[in-house]
C-alpha cells in the first residue's frame, strides 16, 4: 500500500519506482492521474539515466496494455521522458503502432476519469518533435495524419484538437524542415474525396469533423507561431506561407461556408 503523503518528498528508490509507476494503471482517477502522474512527474528529473530508460521501456510497452487507462497515461510519461533528453528509437515504434491504431478516444468517462488517447498522444508528439534526439520529424508528420484519417464514430469533444493541431505545429518548427516535408503529410488527407454534407447525408463524418478542426488549428499557428510552453515566445513554423496555402485548399474544398 502507496502511503502518498510520505511518499511526495521520498527518493525514488527502484521499489518505489515500481510501486508508483504500477499505480499509473489505476482504474481510479485520483490514485492515477492526481498522485501517481504527478508523482512520476516530480521524480523524471531526478532520476538516473538507466532508471530513465527502463522507465520509458516499460511505457513503451504499455501502450499495449489491455486497459484504456493505462494504454493513454503512458505517452505522458513518455513525453517528460523525452524532454528529460531520454529517448529510444524503440519507444516512437511503439507509440507508432499505438497511436492510429487506438480505437477508444473518449476524452472523459464518467468512473475513469481523463483518458483521453487522442490529447495524450499528441503531447508525446510534440516532444518528440521538438527532441534533437529525433533526427526525422517527416514520420511525425506522417504518424499525425494517420491519426486524423483512422476510422471513427466518435467526435472529439474535450479540445483534442487543439492538442494535435499544436503538437503537429511545433513539429513543423523544426529547422532544417523542407518545404516537401512541411506539406507532404497532407497529401493522404487530400487524396480523401471532398465529404461536404448533402440532403441524402445531412451529417458530418467524425472523422472529417475532427481534421478540419485540427487543421484550423494548425492553420492559426502558422500564422501566429506557437508556444512550446506557456509564458515562452511563439515560434515560427517553417513553410507558414505555403502551408496556409495548401491547408486553406483543403478547408474549402470540404466547407460548405468556405467555397
Amino acid at each position: 500500500m502507496i502511503n502518498w503523503t510520505e511518499i511526495e518528498t521520498a527518493e525514488p528508490t527502484p521499489e518505489l519506482l515500481a510501486a508508483v509507476s504500477g499505480a499509473l494503471r489505476s482504474p481510479d482517477p485520483q490514485t492515477r492521474d492526481s498522485l501517481a502522474y504527478e508523482q512520476l512527474c516530480r521524480w523524471i528529473p531526478r532520476l538516473a539515466p538507466p532508471e530513465l530508460y527502463a522507465l520509458g521501456d516499460e511505457m513503451a510497452e504499455r501502450l499495449a496494455d489491455p486497459e484504456i487507462q493505462a494504454r493513454t497515461f503512458a505517452p505522458l510519461i513518455l513525453a517528460d521522458l523525452v524532454d528529460a533528453g531520454a529517448y529510444r528509437p524503440a519507444w516512437l515504434d511503439a507509440f507508432a503502432r499505438w497511436y492510429p491504431a487506438e480505437t477508444d478516444l473518449r476524452g472523459w468517462d464518467q468512473e475513469l476519469g481523463w483518458l483521453h488517447a487522442v490529447a495524450h498522444g499528441a503531447d508525446l508528439l510534440a516532444a518528440l518533435g521538438r527532441s534533437p534526439l529525433v533526427t526525422d520529424p517527416e514520420p511525425l508528420l506522417e504518424l499525425a495524419a494517420a491519426r486524423l484519417l483512422a476510422p471513427t464514430d466518435h467526435v472529439w469533444d474535450a479540445m483534442e484538437d487543439d492538442r494535435l493541431g499544436r503538437a503537429v505545429a511545433l513539429v513543423l518548427t523544426r529547422p532544417g524542415l523542407t518545404e516537401r516535408q512541411a506539406l507532404a503529410w497532407l497529401d493522404p488527407i487530400a487524396a480523401q474525396p471532398p465529404r461536404r454534407p448533402t440532403a441524402s447525408a445531412p451529417g458530418v463524418a467524425a472523422t472529417l469533423s475532427n481534421t478540419l478542426r485540427t487543421l484550423r488549428v494548425v492553420y492559426v499557428l502558422a500564422d501566429r507561431g506557437v508556444r512550446p510552453a506557456r509564458g515562452a515566445e511563439p515560434l515560427t513554423v517553417q513553410h507558414c506561407a505555403a502551408l496556409r496555402a495548401r491547408i486553406a485548399a483543403l478547408l474549402v474544398v470540404n466547407s460548405p461556408f468556405t467555397g
